[in-house]
């Protein structure tokens, strides 16, 4: 079974690409089930990009899809939510208002500022940075749980300036364990995100060393998902993203439906 459990459309800020477009491509791709997972980044600082996200639209563009295509593919509805540490009360209220399949936690912002400029890294040292952001990771966790998976782990990477850009697992090992120990805690997942392909890292987010390690943890739930923001990358790489999976440890992974995993398995 291939599934895409990361899927941008024209309802994210960064996308122009229509769900119905996203849902032919998986469909022509084999994918038996993809769930959209919109950006909403609350009090997001930037002017040229807006995160806000008419979810009530979305939910019901995705419903009517869902009944589309009934048979073909399964089309889940979800939420990908940009984590600030004094959003805690916001995004509980928000998700308890939407019916969501499925919601994704993402550090986006460190201290207000978003790793993807290169603004963010004038007088910053790499590695205090990525530091950073695992700080602020741990904080948002913290402030707000009610997520299934978070998404991206070391997404900063993508971006820092960095030779070879690569996650160096013991160089924040002690406090990306205990981000791990925070997830498999509470009862949330990571998930396998393709996007670090796309990007040239050569490996998904997270690198397999934090795969790994979440795996000896004890961690279970992952899900895998394409970050696709384009009809170009529906569903790209993962096929790569299953071997690393089965590499690390992981006999399943993850679908969601109605916030509740559903195992399947990687063979």
């Amino acid at each position: 079974m291939k599934a895409d459990f990361h899927l941008h459309s024209f309802f994210s800020g960064d996308s122009d690409t229509a769900p119905e477009l996203i849902a032919e491509i998986a469909l022509q791709r084999g994918l038996s089930a993809i769930c959209f997972t919109d950006h909403y980044d609350a009090d997001y600082p930037y002017e040229d990009v807006c995160f806000e996200l008419d979810t009530k639209a979305c939910l019901e563009r995705i419903a009517g899809l869902r009944s589309a295509y009934k048979g073909r593919i399964k089309i889940g509805s979800g939420v990908e939510l940009g984590l600030q540490p004094h959003l805690g009360a916001l995004y509980r209220s928000y998700t308890g208002r939407f019916p969501f399949d499925f919601v994704i936690g993402s550090t986006h912002l460190v201290d207000g500022k978003d790793p993807y400029y290169a603004s963010f890294w004038e007088g910053c040292a790499p590695k205090d940075g990525i530091r950073r952001f695992l700080e602020v990771t741990l904080e948002n966790m913290k402030a707000f749980d009610d997520f299934d998976v978070y998404g991206h782990l070391d997404y900063i990477v993508r971006y820092a300036p960095l030779e070879p850009r690569s996650f160096f697992y013991e160089d924040y090992g002690e406090l990306m364990d205990e981000i791990l120990k925070f997830l498999i805690s509470h009862g949330k997942g990571i998930e396998v995100n393709t996007g670090g392909y796309k990007a040239g890292l050569g490996c998904p987010n997270p690198c397999p060393e934090v795969l790994r390690r979440y795996r000896e943890l004890g961690g279970e739930i992952v899900t895998m998902g394409s970050d696709a923001h384009t009809a170009e990358y529906v569903g790209s790489f993962m096929e790569e993203a299953r071997e690393i999976l089965r590499d690390c440890g992981f006999r399943y992974f993850a679908l969601f439906k109605g916030r509740k995993a559903e195992f399947v398995r990687l063979d």
